[in-house]
Order: structure tokens, then C-alpha cells, then sequence
């Protein structure tokens, strides 16, 4: 009996007890897995932001996109006058198809300003830039252009009667159609590249006098008169 005890327990060994010192976990490891968790958990968050990063940035430029159709949309539907705030890309009023019965434009920089169909009897532009400004169909009876600079300004079947365009440079500006410039003063007035009609031409070289401060050109030869 005692032989076979020894002969078992030979073929079987028997396992160690278990040890309660030697712990499941060393240290190594728990700190592997902290780490490993930290790193996962920073990256979630990384992630999340820039999630919501993404989508303000997306919020914003759907606002803003919808922001900008508004306001085009919008120009569409405004007042006329409104659409023409400012009439060109300098001044702060509208100017096209109103009544500035005496306004004062004196010194101002207007350049390029629309002032079509507008009403500018007695206005003062003394001095004042109006280059390539539109008088279109304007009513500019006793309206004061004296010293103004009217280069390429369009006064295309504007009334000009009894304006002082006294030393007024009006080189290449437009008088096409029925431009009146009739008890109009002129002196100093610099005409260069102007086309008038014949008959435009001959009433104003009937009152040309001067020379034009800023050319130094004399209103008769920039007429073309005989």
C-alpha cells in the first residue's frame, strides 16, 4: 500500500499551495493598464472636441451663408432710392431721383455719384470732384459748377440753363441729346474732347471768354471755335 502511494505520487505531482503573499497583479501592470486607460480616455475627449469644433466652425458658415442671401435678397425688394444709398461709391445720401432743390455739394468728393433724374436747381457744387458723376435727365437750372472738376461727367439730356460753370474743367464729359446750356456762364470753362452739336457749339462760342486755371486751356480753342 505504501508502494503505490509512492508510485502515484511520483506519476502526479502535486501543484504548490496557493500563496496569499504573491499578488494576481504586479505593480508594472497596474500602472500598464492606468496608462493605457488615461491614454484612451484623453483621446475620447480629443475626439469630442474637435466633434464640436467641426460643427461650430459648420454653424457659423451655415450662419453667415444665410446672412449673406438675406441681405443680396433683400436689395431686390428695398426702395428704389434705398438701392442707390449713396449714389456711387462716395457720399452718405441718395442722390438718384430726388429733389436737392439747393443742396450743398460745395467741395465735396463725388466721384462717380449718380444724380439721374434728380432735381438740383440752385445746388452749389463749387469746387467739388465729380469725376464720371451722372447728371443723367438732371435739372441743374442756377446750379453753381464753378472751379468743379467734371471730367467725363454725363449731363446726356440734362438742363444746364443759367448755370455758373465758370473755370469748370469739363474735359471728355457727355452732352448728348438735348443738353441745354442756354444764359449759362462759361468763362474759364474747359470744353477738350467734349462732343456738342453744332448748334451747341456755336451758342457757346458766341459767349467763351478765359482760360482755365487748373489746363490752362482757353475755353474758345477747347470749343473749337473759328
Amino acid at each position: 500500500m505504501a508502494l503505490l502511494n509512492v508510485s502515484l505520487s511520483s506519476k502526479f505531482p502535486q501543484n504548490p499551495p496557493f500563496s496569499s503573499t504573491k499578488p494576481l497583479f504586479n505593480n508594472n501592470s497596474l500602472l500598464s493598464f492606468s496608462a493605457n486607460s488615461a491614454t484612451q480616455l484623453l483621446k475620447k475627449q480629443i475626439k469630442s472636441q474637435e466633434n464640436n469644433s467641426i460643427f461650430c466652425c459648420l454653424s457659423e458658415s451655415v450662419a453667415k451663408t444665410s446672412l449673406l442671401a438675406l441681405v443680396s435678397a433683400s436689395l431686390f425688394f428695398v426702395d428704389p432710392a434705398l438701392a442707390f444709398k449713396g449714389g456711387g461709391p462716395y457720399g452718405a445720401e441718395v442722390t438718384r431721383g430726388q429733389d436737392l432743390t439747393g443742396k450743398d455739394f460745395s467741395g465735396k468728393t463725388l466721384i462717380k455719384q449718380d444724380f439721374k433724374t434728380s432735381i438740383l436747381r440752385q445746388a452749389n457744387f463749387k469746387g467739388a470732384k465729380l469725376l464720371g458723376a451722372s447728371f443723367f435727365d438732371a435739372d441743374l437750372t442756377g446750379a453753381d459748377l464753378s472751379d468743379a472738376d467734371l471730367r467725363a461727367a454725363d449731363f446726356s439730356l440734362a438742363n444746364v440753363t443759367k448755370v455758373n460753370l465758370s473755370n469748370a474743367n469739363l474735359e471728355g464729359a457727355l452732352v448728348t441729346g438735348n443738353t441745354s446750356f442756354k444764359g449759362s456762364n462759361i468763362n474759364g470753362a474747359d470744353f477738350t474732347d467734349v462732343p456738342l452739336r453744332d448748334d451747341q457749339r456755336e451758342y457757346l462760342c458766341k459767349v467763351a471768354d478765359g482760360v482755365n486755371p487748373s489746363t490752362g486751356n482757353a475755353t474758345r480753342d477747347t470749343l473749337l471755335c473759328n
